[in-house]
C-alpha cells in the first residue's frame, strides 16, 4: 500500500512530468508509437477486411490468419525482429502493427457484413454499382463496428507500447524499466498507473464516438 500512495506521488509531482525524461515526454512518445501503429495497421487490414466483407471471398482465411497472429507473444516478435533490424522504434513498431492488425481486420469485416442483405439489394435496385454500395451503404452503416475493431487494436497497443523500451526506443516503458533495475517500485507502479489512465482514456474517447454515431444512425 505504501508503495502505491508513493506512486501516486511520484505522478501527482510536477517535476516528475518536466523534462525530455520525465512522464510527459513518455506519454506524448507512447501516445506516438500507438498512433504510428494504428496508422499502419489500418492502412493494411482496413482495404483487406472491407473487401472480404463485401465479397465474402477468403473470410475463413482472414479469420483463420488473424487467429494464428493473436496468438504470437508480443515479447518473442519484438526480440525476433530486433535480431534483424537492431534496437530502436523498428522492431516494436513491427510487434505493435502485427498485433493491431488483427481486431482491426475483423471490425472492419464484421461492420460490413454486419448491414443487412435487404439494404444492400435496395441499394443496388437504385443502380449503385458494388463499388458505391460499399463506400455509401455498407461503410456507413458498418462504422460503429469498424471503430470498435480500432478501439480494440489501440487498447491492444497502448498496453503493449510499454515493451518498446526492452529495445531501446522511448514511452511509459523507460520508466517502468528503470524502476526495475533501481528497485525503485513506486517509480514502476506510476509508469503502469499511468498507461491504465491513459488507456481508460483513449477507452472512453472511443466509446463516445461509437455512442454518437449509433446515436446519429438512429441505433440507440
Amino acid at each position: 500500500m505504501n508503495h502505491l500512495i508513493e506512486a501516486f506521488e511520484v505522478l501527482l509531482d510536477p517535476d516528475a512530468w518536466s523534462g525530455p525524461g520525465g512522464f510527459g515526454a513518455r506519454m506524448i512518445e507512447h501516445l506516438w508509437y500507438t498512433a504510428l501503429a494504428l496508422l499502419i495497421s489500418a492502412a493494411i487490414a482496413l482495404p483487406v477486411g472491407l473487401i472480404v466483407g463485401h465479397t465474402g471471398r477468403w473470410r475463413a482465411l482472414a479469420v483463420i490468419s488473424s487467429g494464428m497472429v493473436r496468438a504470437l507473444p508480443t515479447l518473442g516478435v519484438i526480440t525476433l525482429a530486433a535480431l534483424f533490424v537492431g534496437i530502436g522504434l523498428t522492431a516494436p513498431m513491427i510487434s505493435f502493427v502485427v498485433l493491431a492488425v488483427p481486431s482491426i481486420l475483423a471490425g472492419a469485416y464484421a461492420g460490413v457484413e454486419s448491414v443487412s442483405p435487404a439494404t444492400k439489394d435496395a441499394a443496388k435496385a437504385q443502380g449503385m454499382s458494388g463499388w458505391q454500395v460499399l463506400l455509401r451503404v455498407e461503410i456507413p452503416l458498418g462504422l460503429p463496428l469498424i471503430i470498435g475493431g480500432l478501439r480494440n487494436a489501440t487498447l491492444q497497443v497502448v498496453a503493449t507500447a510499454t515493451l518498446a523500451a526492452y529495445v531501446g526506443a522511448g514511452g511509459l516503458g523507460r520508466q517502468l524499466f528503470l524502476g526495475l533495475r533501481t528497485q525503485d517500485y513506486p517509480l514502476m507502479l506510476a509508469a503502469s498507473i499511468a498507461v491504465i489512465l491513459l488507456a481508460i482514456i483513449l477507452d472512453a474517447l472511443f466509446e463516445l464516438s461509437q455512442r454518437l454515431l449509433r446515436r446519429r444512425m438512429g441505433l440507440v
